[in-house]
């Protein structure tokens, strides 16, 4: 197994988390442009399948190859294959539902449902500075979409109520995705856990392919879509490989606490990108409720450093975290 050095060049690593972070942004905004051409679990297929190329010459040139296709918790990535993938596709139906900018802000609901469930299924102990971030954000959240739970407009209110819903559940479904790999990275080697939830990802996405025609819903029945539409899903899985190669980089040149923050650049991305390429600029709900989640988060991260610095001192000679 080759050794996975990690060296601390924090330049570097926000660099790579940062572009990490656009290219998500970039990626979402493809899925968004075909979303009216194919139905989500076939853009969740195209996203998965074609990123799976990328990682593996990533992880041959790093000599990890190996260590990606030998699971040692296969169940477990199974699982998180389920929810993550249960993520994407709802994620990929509210953008064709809703405004880049207020998906983003919806999507910020995750780190705190990630400490209730580290909670209930972990047994972590969570004290009062992390509840009141926990509140603090899920009420920037209520704020973001309490525009779309009102009852008194026509089918396009109700499509983007749907729309937000699907990405509140979507963002439940990625903390449980959090909750499970922080069991395979005590197990299974990073290699694996990005191999794998693309391969896993794939073959799920693939089994929706019936689903339209046995319910008969027209808007899941995948289609042959055109040229022009191939090619925007077939960038959006590169995209979306060559980000994740860079998010998984950038934590060997600095911390997680360190880099979390810079998740939150994506709102900045998703404005420009949304305003240039869909006329949409966020609202006053939306920035307000923004604000609050996001500060919400940074408390957590603050907490999880100084819990982290607590652990360290009690237990000086603990093998670091992703130490061979």
């Amino acid at each position: 197994m080759a050794q996975d050095l990690t060296q601390h060049k924090p330049g570097r690593a926000i660099a790579l988390k940062l572009c990490a972070v656009f290219l998500f942004m970039v990626m979402a905004a493809i899925i968004k442009t075909v979303s009216g051409a194919v139905p989500p679990g076939q853009a969740v297929f195209f996203r998965s399948l074609f990123a799976i190329p990328v990682i593996a010459v990533w992880l041959a040139q790093r000599g990890q190859l190996r260590d990606g296709l030998i699971p040692s918790n296969l169940v477990g990535h199974i699982w998180r294959g389920i929810f993550g993938t249960s993520a994407m596709a709802l994620t990929f139906a509210g953008l064709g539902l809703l405004p880049l900018p207020e998906v983003t802000a919806i999507g910020y609901a995750t780190p705190m449902f990630a400490v209730i469930f580290a909670a209930i299924f972990l047994g972590e102990r969570v004290r009062l500075i992390r509840l009141s971030a926990v509140a603090l954000g899920l009420v920037g959240v209520l704020i973001v979409i309490a525009p779309r739970l009102s009852v008194n407009a026509g089918h396009v209110s109700q499509a983007a109520t749907v729309g937000a819903l699907m990405v509140l559940i979507a963002s439940i479904s990625r903390a449980m995705v959090q909750i499970h790999v922080r069991r395979l990275v005590q197990t299974d080697h990073t290699a694996a856990i990005v191999f794998y939830f693309s391969a896993t990802a794939s073959v799920l996405a693939l089994l929706s392919a019936p689903i339209g025609w046995v319910i008969d819903h027209p808007s899941l029945v995948w289609v042959w879509p055109e040229q022009s539409v191939v090619v925007l899903l077939i960038t959006a899985g590169v995209v979306g490989g060559i980000a994740q190669i860079m998010v998984t980089s950038s934590y060997r040149f600095a911390g997680a606490s360190m880099l979390a923050p810079f998740d939150y650049a994506s709102m900045i991305f998703a404005s420009i990108i949304g305003y240039v390429a869909f006329s949409e600029a966020p609202t006053g709900p939306i920035l307000f409720g923004s604000a609050l989640v996001i500060s919400g988060g940074i408390l957590i991260i603050w907490r999880e450093r100084q819990l982290g610095v607590d652990r360290s001192k009690s237990k000086p000679n603990q093998t670091p975290p992703g130490a061979p």
